[in-house]
């Protein structure tokens, strides 16, 4: 099927192609090219005349902004740009904060069919808490560029399988090493809550009741003492090791490299994200993550607004990668997914919008957030949804999510509203470093825009 999309996501002067199901290509003019392997260095810069959308505050309608050493130094109706600073004349531009994608797996899948080398997302067995994606991420992704231009600048990486599958890393989409790129490499643990029911067939996939549901909630339950016991044992590994290191003649603890890794989280010092999308998997985990002691954080949630009470209640937040989707169950309304996000504003629960993919479609971030605006969320909270709202729930608000004096310095400049699909990005810094917009995308135009 041929299809006419706009790409919204490249600098400079773009030539929209009719595609077969396979993408889209974009031409640009005028865009500077980069050196495989080099990471381009931190400057300063003064972004004059443009409109600044904090997002933590008013909107300035003729403003400035000020970037030095890789973090915004200055924000302001008049500000006072540094001796030697770059220039750029933002007149009819808008300035956001770049947006973050907290549901992906981006670096640790790059053709996910038919090159199985190249997919890195689980690893064998159930319990792998020690698996660190922050170790797996390729820097030289195809989809890290693709998606940064865009405008996403963040996302946490997360893997994926078995019940227990590692730890999520935070990310910046630029880098040479997966070092360079790491916010916090160690960001959140990531539990496959087990699942009550299947996928079911039919349109949209509708869900199923299990054929044996005695013999499904059996299976479950024991799933879930697996995961508590890992998780106890982890607890009695802390304490034991806590002991020793304040009484040396103590017996030294075998060191353990699962247990090490549960440490942290077991405590409640960082967060669990847990994998849950029906009803009664949002409810189990959440009363799992109460007995556990844990600190929670519900991804998917297609259900979340069936528990939004309880939610508030508990102040667990929601990372939603469903906005997309169609409906779950037949008797759904079509727009139950896409207005879910109001629905949970309106309760006051804690949420951001995701697109939940891999690599490939994370780009399509700020469709998803016009897709909640259109369904009833305001455009304050959706533009927040996946940039405030999303640091916020990472932890990492001091540093991301909004323009404000002291944060890095991860900005998108654009010719229109940041969640238009028309709109181009115009310029982008990721810590403070001016990066070129070019990707596998405009390589391929390049390539082949000449052929006859």
């Amino acid at each position: 099927m041929s299809i006419i999309r706009p790409l919204r996501t490249l600098a400079g002067i773009y030539v929209v192609t009719i595609c077969c199901g396979v993408g889209v290509i974009a031409q640009q003019i005028g865009n500077p090219t980069t050196q495989q392997g080099v990471l381009p260095p931190r400057g300063t810069f003064v972004i004059r005349n443009a409109k600044i959308v904090t997002v933590s505050g008013s909107d300035i309608e003729n403003g400035s902004v000020v970037i030095r050493d890789g973090k915004i130094e200055a924000v302001g109706a008049t500000v006072n740009a540094p001796a030697g600073a770059q220039v750029i004349d933002g007149r009819g531009l808008s300035v956001y904060p770049g947006m973050i994608d907290a549901g992906t797996s981006m670096g640790l899948v790059e053709v996910p069919q038919g090159a199985n080398g190249t997919v890195d997302t689980a690893e064998v067995g159930e319990l792998n808490p020690n698996a660190k994606a922050i170790i797996a991420i390729n820097p030289y992704s195809a989809h890290i560029a693709v998606t940064r231009v865009d405008g996403v600048t963040n996302t946490l990486s997360a893997p994926t399988g078995g019940l227990i599958s590692g730890q999520a890393a935070f990310i910046n989409l630029l880098g040479t090493t997966p070092k360079e790129m790491a916010v916090v490499p160690y960001a959140a643990l990531v539990i496959n809550y087990p699942r009550i029911g299947g996928g079911g067939g039919g349109f949209g996939g509708f869900q199923q009741a299990p054929a044996n549901l005695t013999e499904t909630l059996a299976a479950n339950e024991r799933q879930l003492e697996q995961i508590r016991k890992v998780l106890r044992d982890a607890e009695s590994y802390g304490r034991a090791r806590d002991a020793y290191e304040k009484d040396k003649s103590l017996p030294r603890p075998d060191r353990s490299v699962i247990f090490e890794s549960l440490r942290p989280y077991v405590r409640g010092e960082q967060p669990v994200i847990f994998r849950a999308d029906r009803e009664v998997e949002i409810r189990g985990a959440i009363k799992f993550a109460d007995e556990m002691k844990l600190k929670p954080i519900i991804m998917g949630g297609n259900d979340a607004w069936k528990v939004a009470s309880l939610l508030k209640e508990k102040n667990i937040p929601v990372i939603l990668t469903g906005v997309f989707e169609l409906p779950g169950r037949e008797d759904d309304p079509y727009d139950v997914l896409y207005e879910q996000p109001a629905k949970l504003q309106e309760a006051g629960v804690r949420f951001c919008i995701s697109t939940g993919e891999a690599g490939p479609e994370v780009r399509n971030l700020p469709l998803y957030a016009g897709m909640a605006a259109a369904f009833g969320l305001s455009k304050a909270d959706a533009l927040k949804s996946v940039t405030l709202y999303a640091a916020q729930i990472m932890n990492v608000a001091d540093r991301l999510g909004s323009i404000e004096p002291g944060k890095m310095a991860n900005l998108v400049i654009t010719d229109g509203d940041l969640l238009e699909a028309r709109t181009h990005i115009r310029r982008l810094f990721i810590d403070g470093r001016d990066v070129p917009l070019v990707s596998r995308h405009t390589e391929l135009n390049d390539a082949f825009k000449n052929r006859k």
